[in-house]
């Protein structure tokens, strides 16, 4: 499955997976996916829980070592160690935070972390896009979980990835927050960084995807341009997906 820029010209790959499998034990929580994703691209990926989407991440983000098949993120081959994961940024519904630290001091490790130098004003800008500055010395602990993903998701792109991948990254955030996550997702979309993105908001998905996909069993059971998707009837097309793979 291969994917193009609606602007024209076939995309730079960021991601590209080839009949990528990961088991735990006799059950195959990825069984054959096929897919790639180029440069200011966006997957929306939907599926029941349990469909093996979280799974698929962790394997891009270079946390699983795949079964079988293979992953390449930036040409990277996966697991692929510091270097790879210092193309990704994951944003989870589990923020991952140090919560004796303040904002500020979370988000600076990470930057410390990929060999950032100087990075004062990459940490400062990362929490300034989530509206979190004034927030920023506040130990993580004192925050109300909706603000502590807004560090969670600053900290997942002070070393600006080329990937972004976002499971449930909505999680928690107020209107407020879920704007400034929207519009952080299409400023990057636009920079030209791939996103896949897991959510079971169908509409808040396609709004951001150029594909979108299916996934059940650990199978990509639809996928689809999202030009070709009709906004208004695709949660019977993800319904009759669902129901006829299960």
């Amino acid at each position: 499955m291969s994917s193009t820029l609606s602007a024209g010209g076939p995309a730079r790959p960021i991601v590209v997976v080839a009949e990528l499998a990961r088991a735990f034990g006799a059950r195959r929580a990825v069984a054959g996916v096929t897919f790639s994703l180029g440069a200011g691209e966006c997957l929306a990926l939907f599926g029941p829980n349990g469909a093996g989407k979280t799974t698929l991440l962790r394997v891009l983000a270079g946390l699983l070592r795949p079964t079988s098949g293979s992953a390449r993120v930036c040409g990277i081959e996966l697991p692929g160690g510091g270097l790879a994961r210092s193309r990704v940024g994951l944003i989870s519904h589990h923020t991952m935070l140090y919560e004796a630290l303040s904002s500020r001091e979370n988000v600076s490790f990470s930057a410390r972390l990929y060999g950032i130098r100087d990075s004062r004003a990459r940490v400062e800008d990362s929490l300034r896009r989530m509206s979190m500055l004034e927030r920023a010395d506040a130990p993580v602990r004192s925050l109300s979980r909706g603000m502590q993903q807004r560090v969670s998701i600053a900290r997942a792109m002070v070393h600006s990835p080329q990937l972004v991948l976002a499971d449930e990254p909505y999680s928690g955030l107020d209107e407020s927050g879920a704007r400034a996550l929207t519009s952080l997702l299409q400023e990057l979309r636009s920079a030209g960084t791939a996103i896949i993105i897991v959510t079971h908001n169908l509409a808040e998905g396609l709004s951001l995807a150029t594909h979108a996909a299916v996934m059940q069993r650990g199978k990509f059971v639809r996928y689809d341009a999202a030009d070709r998707v009709n906004v208004a009837s695709y949660p019977a097309t993800y319904r009759d997906a669902v129901a006829a793979s299960g």
